[in-house]
């Protein structure tokens, strides 16, 4: 059966973008797929986002479901038919609802595994961390609003961030037999970021000195989106070459 089309309203999308020195990236993401670069250095982070109002396009928002979710994911580049192809690899997916743990990967593309979040949020300030059921993985984040963008490494100012976050909407998950990836492009009319100042930021994946030594993953800036209706469109499964495709990752391994 083919996955529906899906529609939702993405409440709150926190972007939390490290750079990574491009071989500790390399080896996170299979082969066709390779890091994308920006002045040198590849872009990984951490996707926080509350959707609602999340159903199959053909029916009404009221009867949408609400939930919050993350993804780790890297920003690669892989060569296709059509020539140079952009996206982000996902190596894991967390949900708070149930609903999207049994259906993802099922009903429509994207494997998740269960998590507790907590989010306290007022118009100026954000708090959003999450811990796995199993307690193998674990982030939070506080951010601030901010008048201005500024004190990134890899963009020069806000348009440039957000272009190229915009052009990397196809995300292709990891998914636990390790056979193909499961492909989902989120497309809306009304794309729009806030920058924000990141006040405190712990990842048990980022600030693991086994996976990352110093230097090779530094937080570069956040982004935030709030109420842009949106609607998520299933890709063909990549199928990358199967020696070197990584299974979905536990909190102990790479993501």
């Amino acid at each position: 059966m083919r996955p529906p089309r899906m529609s939702s309203v993405v409440e709150r999308r926190l972007l939390v973008n490290y750079r990574v020195a491009p071989e500790a990236a390399a080896s996170l993401v299979p082969p066709p797929m390779r890091p994308q670069l920006v002045g040198g250095w590849a872009v990984a982070g951490i996707c926080l986002i509350r959707l609602g109002q999340l159903r199959p396009s053909r029916l009404p928002g009221w009867i949408g479901l609400r939930s919050e979710n993350a993804a780790h994911r890297v920003a690669v580049e892989w060569d296709g038919p059509q020539g140079r192809s952009t996206g982000v690899y996902i190596s894991r997916r967390d949900s708070g609802s149930v609903i999207n743990v049994l259906a993802g990967g099922r009903l429509f593309p994207g494997e998740h595994s269960l998590a507790r979040f907590d989010v306290r949020e007022t118009t100026q300030d954000l708090h959003v961390a999450f811990a796995s059921h199993d307690a193998s993985l674990s982030v939070s984040v506080d951010v601030r609003t901010a008048e201005r963008f500024q004190g990134s490494e890899l963009f020069a100012d806000l348009a440039q961030a957000s272009d190229f976050f915009r052009h990397g909407s196809a995300g292709f998950s990891a998914t636990r037999g390790g056979r193909c990836l499961d492909g989902l492009e989120l497309q809306t009319n009304s794309w729009h970021v806030e920058p924000v100042e990141v006040c405190s930021v712990r990842s048990t994946v980022f600030d693991d000195r086994d996976r990352f030594p110093p230097g090779t993953a530094v937080l570069d800036c956040a982004l935030l989106m709030r109420q842009v209706p949106v609607s998520w469109r299933p890709l063909p499964p990549l199928r990358p070459r199967h020696e070197s495709l990584p299974p979905a990752t536990s909190g102990h391994n790479p993501t």
